[in-house]
C-alpha cells in the first residue's frame, strides 16, 4: 500500500464527464489498497472567466477582494470531484485550502506556502476516506484567502505530497509527458522518460508550461517523487522527474523552452556609480515586480545603460514606477520598454562536461538571421531574448541542432 497524491488540471475536471473519469481512475488506485489524495484545479476556463468578471466591476481589482472570488473556482471542482467518487461507492471527503490549514503568507494572488497542517487529511486516510483538496488557494494568518498564482494547483499538490511524505506526487494534465519542447512548435519533439529536477526546475523557470517552478522546488526540496502524466490516456508511465545518478549518460541538452510572456526595461543614460542598480531594481522589487534577466553595459562618457526583463503584464506597471519615482531621481535619460520579445532557452546538465554549447547555439541563430538581444546562463542552461516573431524559429532550429527529436 502506498500513499498517492494525484493533482488534475482544468482540463482533466472541464466538464462532469471528466470528473467522473478522474473519479474512475481515482477508484481503481484506491481499490489496490492506496492512500489517495486528489488536488484539483478549477474547471477549464473558470478562473479566466473568474477574472474578466472582477475586472468589469474593477478594472484593477483589489488583490484580497480578488483571491476570495477566483478561489471559488477549485470549490466547485473539489465538491463535483467528492460527490463523484461518492457515488461510485468510495468514501470520500473535500477540503478547501483554508479548512486543510495551508498557512501562506499574505501577498495576495501570488502567496507561497508556509506550512501544512496535514493532521485531518492523515486521520481521513486512516479512516478510509479519497481526501480530495482545492489547489491553488490557501489561508493567510489573519484567515485571509489567499491564491498561490498562476499554476498553483502543481505547488499545493507537491506541498502536499511533501507534508505526508507520499511515495508519489502524480501530476496529471492533458499531455503524457515531459517533452523536448512544445510538440505544437516542433512535431518531432520527443517525450522524455526520466529528466532531473535541476533540468526541470530550469525548464519549468524558462517557460515550460508543464509544471510550476515552485512545485518542482517543492519536490526537489523535500525529495518527493514526481511524475507527469495524461489524465486522458489509461496506459503509460509518463516522465519521472527525479535526482542525476552519479552513473547516469544524460544529453547534453535534454529540452527547450520559450516563454512569449516577457516585456523589456530599458533605462538609457544612468550615470556609472556605486548602488545604481538598486537604485533602479529596489523600487521594482517593492512592488513585488519580478525580475528576470538582467544586463549592464557602461558606455565611454560614463553613463550606463541598464536593462532587465518582466513579466509582459506588469510592464506598464515597472514603467510608471521608474518614470514616477526613479527616473529624476537617477538622472536617466530615458525609460523604454518593449514587448515584442520572447526569450528562448536550451536546458540539459550535459551542459557541465561539454563544451561549445553557447557558441553552437549562436551559430545556429545567427544561420537564421536571428537576432540576439539579451543572455543569460547558468551552469544547465543558456538563455537568449529575440524578436517574438522570431521565437517559433528559433525553437524549431535548435531542437535540430541539438538532436532531440533522435532517441
Amino acid at each position: 500500500m502506498a500513499l498517492i497524491v494525484q493533482k488534475y488540471g482544468g482540463t482533466s475536471v472541464a466538464n462532469p464527464e471528466r470528473i467522473r473519469n478522474v473519479a474512475r481512475r481515482v477508484a481503481r488506485y484506491k481499490a489496490l489498497g492506496h492512500q489517495v489524495v486528489v488536488v484539483v484545479s478549477a474547471m477549464s476556463g473558470e478562473t479566466n472567466r473568474l477574472l474578466a468578471l472582477a475586472r468589469e466591476v474593477m478594472p484593477d481589482p483589489d488583490p484580497r477582494e480578488l483571491d476570495t472570488m477566483v478561489s471559488t473556482g477549485e470549490q466547485v471542482t473539489i465538491a463535483l470531484t467528492a460527490m463523484a467518487l461518492m457515488d461510485m461507492g468510495v468514501r470520500a471527503k473535500s477540503y478547501t485550502g483554508a479548512q486543510v490549514r495551508i498557512l501562506t503568507d499574505d501577498a495576495f494572488t501570488k502567496a507561497r506556502i508556509l506550512n501544512i497542517n496535514e493532521n485531518n487529511i492523515r486521520k481521513d486516510l486512516d479512516d478510509g476516506f479519497v481526501v480530495v483538496v482545492a489547489g491553488f488557494q490557501g489561508v493567510d494568518e489573519h484567515g485571509n484567502i489567499t491564491t498561490l498564482g498562476r499554476g498553483g494547483s502543481d505547488t499545493t499538490g507537491v506541498a502536499l505530497a511533501a507534508a505526508l511524505k507520499a511515495d508519489e506526487c502524480q501530476i496529471y494534465t492533458d499531455v503524457d509527458g515531459v517533452y523536448t519542447t512544445d510538440p505544437r512548435i516542433v512535431p518531432e519533439a520527443r517525450r522524455l522518460d526520466t529528466i532531473t529536477f535541476e533540468e526541470m526546475l530550469e525548464l519549468a523557470s524558462q517557460g515550460s508550461k508543464v509544471l510550476q517552478i515552485r512545485a518542482v522546488e517543492f519536490a526537489g526540496k523535500y525529495q518527493v517523487k514526481l511524475r507527469v502524466l495524461s489524465s486522458f490516456e489509461e496506459e503509460g508511465d509518463g516522465t519521472l522527474i527525479t535526482f542525476e545518478e552519479e552513473n547516469m549518460e544524460q544529453p547534453i541538452i535534454s529540452g527547450i523552452a520559450f516563454n512569449r510572456d516577457e516585456a523589456k526595461v530599458t533605462v538609457l543614460g544612468v550615470p556609472d556609480r556605486p548602488g545604481i542598480a538598486y537604485q533602479i531594481l529596489g523600487p521594482i522589487a517593492d512592488a513585488n515586480i519580478d525580475v528576470d534577466m538582467i544586463i549592464q553595459n557602461t558606455g565611454a562618457d560614463g553613463t550606463t545603460d541598464f536593462t532587465f526583463t518582466v513579466h509582459k503584464n506588469e510592464l506598464g506597471k515597472a514603467l510608471a514606477i521608474l518614470r514616477d519615482k526613479v527616473q529624476n531621481h537617477i538622472g536617466a535619460r530615458e525609460i523604454t520598454g518593449d514587448d515584442k520579445i520572447a526569450k528562448v532557452s536550451v536546458v540539459g546538465v550535459g551542459m557541465r562536461s561539454h563544451v561549445g554549447i553557447a557558441s553552437e547555439m549562436f551559430r545556429t541563430l545567427a544561420e537564421e538571421g536571428i537576432n540576439i538581444q539579451m543572455i543569460s546562463t547558468s551552469e544547465i542552461k543558456i538563455s537568449v531574448v529575440v524578436d517574438e516573431k522570431y521565437m517559433e524559429l528559433a525553437v524549431r532550429v535548435l531542437h535540430k541542432a541539438f538532436e532531440l527529436e533522435q532517441a
